[in-house]
């Protein structure tokens, strides 16, 4: 299913998944990045139901 341009607008957009992981980090919240097919950046998501996540490093 293709991004809404209008939800791709509205969202924060990071250079890479890393950039919107330690940003994710940083604000304490359990949001995953994801490469938007509208803008080919990444941008992070809520939604976690059934998707990996990898363990904190130690």
């Amino acid at each position: 299913m293709r991004t809404k341009a209008s939800v791709c607008a509205g969202k924060r957009r990071f250079g890479s998944a890393r950039e919107a992981a330690d940003h994710a980090l940083a604000i304490g919240l359990p949001l995953l990045p994801y490469r938007c097919d509208r803008c080919d950046l990444f941008h992070l998501t809520s939604r976690t139901k059934g998707k990996w996540r990898p363990l904190p490093k130690p």
